[in-house]
């Protein structure tokens, strides 16, 4: 009987990690009715993570806490043991601006900061956390507030929300934060390797998607420099350029620099989360992918990390759109790419049917890479 391991992540707009997987799953099934199937929804460390996380056997715990804009938010984080995965973008991300305003010089990181002292509170000693979809420009300053941090402007009054108050601090208090936070050991998963100030900095590469104008970029990437210097002459070190630091309008920057944490590919730590090794034995075909397979996905995105911890085990990719050719695609680790686009052009229709399309590509695949079953007629 042969085995098929689906690890796929979500269809952004569309469809969920697990909804995708059992979609392929359903098609895999009618192709070959005897083949065992099992999904791993995965993520790269952005939105899904927790999804993710709680697919793996992790325990959803519910905190009320503070959205982009200010407004108070139902979110999640997983939890199992002393470990506590969070995700930035289901209580502060884009997804949370209400009605989609974008609000670039205001929306703040506060509410994961939240999220985290939540999770310690309840005896969390190591913290997950995920980076990506990001609807604010801060520099992290929001989330180092809710955990303590006192940030003041020249007047001693506590500086307001996003890259707009970030651009009046003056003075950096961390003594709180450090009382809280002693013990506690924080891993930030993230897919991008961008400073936080600079050309390649958060507000110059993605204050645009967050709605911000030329003169607003130039004005967040003033107040990150200036915030990176106070912090630096604060904590004794300047992290304003590890890779990473411009992640999530610079939550990676006040991570690494304030709360010492490491960094890691979110595929891989999201991989290990799932204990997806352990995962592999016997199987005989990895199915994989995400909406758009392109040169991002070559680089720290779910499919490739999948292939690269395949070990040996021939992996195919399923996807809304495929951008790669196909010496790029075997260059990542993945035999071939099967996209929603391919049998219906319609792309409406692609989000629309996804899951019926899905069904399809995965009695394609059963029936291109997976043995014929005898005595069934199919």
């Amino acid at each position: 009987m042969a085995r098929v391991l689906i690890a796929v992540d979500k269809f952004k707009g569309s469809l969920t990690a697990a909804q995708v997987g059992a979609a392929v799953a359903e098609g895999i099934r009618q192709a070959r009715p005897r083949t065992s199937v099992s999904v791993v929804p995965i993520a790269d460390g952005g939105d899904g993570t927790v999804a993710a996380a709680l697919a793996a056997g992790f325990a959803a715990m519910l905190v009320i806490a503070t959205g982009p804009t200010g407004e108070r938010v139902a979110t999640r984080y997983a939890r199992r043991g002393d470990t506590a995965v969070v995700e930035l973008a289901d209580v502060c991300g884009l997804a949370r601006l209400p009605g989609g305003q974008l609000a670039p010089m205001t929306a703040t990181s506060r509410g994961v900061g939240e999220v985290i002292t939540a999770a310690i509170g309840a005896g969390c000693t190591r913290v997950v956390l995920g980076l990506g979809g990001s609807a604010s420009t801060d520099g992290g300053a929001g989330l180092l507030q809710a955990l303590g941090a006192r940030l003041r402007d020249a007047d001693g009054v506590e500086i307001g929300h996003g890259g707009a108050g970030v651009a009046a601090v003056a003075t950096v208090d961390l003594t709180l934060l450090r009382e809280r936070m002693a013990g506690i050991h924080v891993t930030v998963a993230a897919d991008v390797d961008n400073p936080l100030t600079g050309t390649r900095g958060a507000a110059t590469v993605y204050g645009p998607q967050k709605g911000a104008d030329d003169t607003q970029v130039a004005t967040l990437d003033a107040a990150l420099t200036r915030w990176a210097d106070l912090v630096a002459t604060t904590v004794g070190a300047d992290c304003r350029d590890v890779p990473g630091a411009g992640a999530a309008g610079g939550v990676g920057f006040a991570a690494v620099a304030v709360l010492n944490a490491v960094t890691a590919p979110g595929i891989d730590l999201v991989l290990d989360l799932a204990d997806f090794g352990a995962h592999l034995a016997d199987t005989d075909l990895i199915v994989t992918g995400e909406g758009t397979l392109d040169e991002q996905t070559l680089h720290g995105k779910a499919p490739a990390g999948v292939a690269a911890a395949a070990s040996g085990i021939p992996v195919v990719a399923v996807c809304g759109r495929n951008t790669l050719p196909a010496h790029r695609l075997r260059s990542a680790g993945i035999e071939a790419a099967y996209a929603l686009l391919s049998i219906e052009p319609d792309v409406q229709r692609c989000f629309t049917d996804a899951e019926a399309l899905l069904t399809r590509l995965g009695a394609h695949i059963a029936e291109q890479h997976l043995p014929a079953e005898a005595g069934v007629i199919g």
